[in-house]
């Protein structure tokens, strides 16, 4: 028996519902992990998930911004929403899954994006960043009794040299500076996290799952950066298959710039 689990900032999923159906009509995940509704949950676009077999669906969302979502053929309880930093953003949701006679607890993060400038002391956006990122080192991947578990989302951090098209040049600019590269690795450390992505890729091939809107071609100039994330505990890492990254998606009509990441699993 096997399963698959797909994260995706969809960019605000009512504006981009036609390609969920496509990426879902297509690919079938069991789960699908969103991130950036930008819907309050009243509003989210249940039926159609629905529809295509998705009945299990938790939400938690807030009006024009952030907001994630699991949408599941696979019985989901125990949700839960942890507000990293206290400030009331909907940016994390959690709930428990069955499989294989395997207990799984499955996180789904959109964590801050920083704005511009690498300075919390000018910029109060990439100081919040940074406090999300330590309250998220008291996450551990063993953290719950006879419970494995997986972590996804937009991390919006791309912590390794070719998780970038450029290390050098991306060294000053967010998502890839130093004090963030180095306290996402520290989560995964301290958190005992399994990057389940770079497990049949070596960290010295490059590994992109965002291209930005400003490129005029962004296929041509392939100017990505590792954003999205899958990791989990040590014992779920024999019983990855294999991670596909569908850059395909990236071309569709009203894309996200981001792209559906799915990990496949023997359990």
């Amino acid at each position: 028996m096997g399963f698959s689990i797909t994260t995706w900032n969809i960019n605000s999923v009512r504006l981009r519902m036609p390609i969920v159906e496509q990426l879902v009509l297509k690919h079938r995940p069991d789960i699908l992990c969103l991130q950036e509704t930008k819907v309050p949950n009243e509003l989210f676009p249940a039926a159609p998930l629905r529809a295509m077999g998705y009945d299990h669906i938790i939400i938690h969302g807030q009006k024009g911004y952030h907001g994630v979502a699991i949408a599941s053929r696979i019985p989901l309880t125990e949700d839960h929403r942890q507000d990293y930093c206290g400030v009331g953003d909907a940016r994390h949701i959690s709930a428990i899954f069955e499989r294989g006679n395997r207990r799984v607890r499955l996180h789904n993060f959109y964590v801050p994006a920083g704005g511009d400038e690498p300075d919390r002391t000018i910029n109060p956006k990439f100081g919040h960043k940074l406090d999300f990122i330590e309250e998220m080192k008291h996450l551990k991947a063993n953290g719950e009794a006879n419970t494995s578990a997986i972590l996804v989302g937009d991390l919006n951090i791309a912590p390794l040299e070719h998780d970038v098209w450029s290390h050098k040049q991306l060294l000053k600019i967010v998502s890839h500076t130093p004090v963030e590269t180095e306290g996402l690795l520290d989560v995964m450390k301290r958190g005992a996290w399994l990057d389940l992505m770079r497990q049949h890729v070596p960290a010295s091939e490059k590994l992109y799952t965002w291209w930005s809107y400003r490129a005029k071609d962004w296929e041509a100039a392939d100017k990505g950066r590792r954003l999205d994330h899958i990791w989990s505990s040590s014992d779920l890492g024999p019983h990855l298959k294999r991670i596909e990254i569908l850059k395909e998606a990236r071309g569709w009509e009203r894309p996200s710039d981001h792209v559906p990441v799915t990990a496949h699993f023997d359990l």
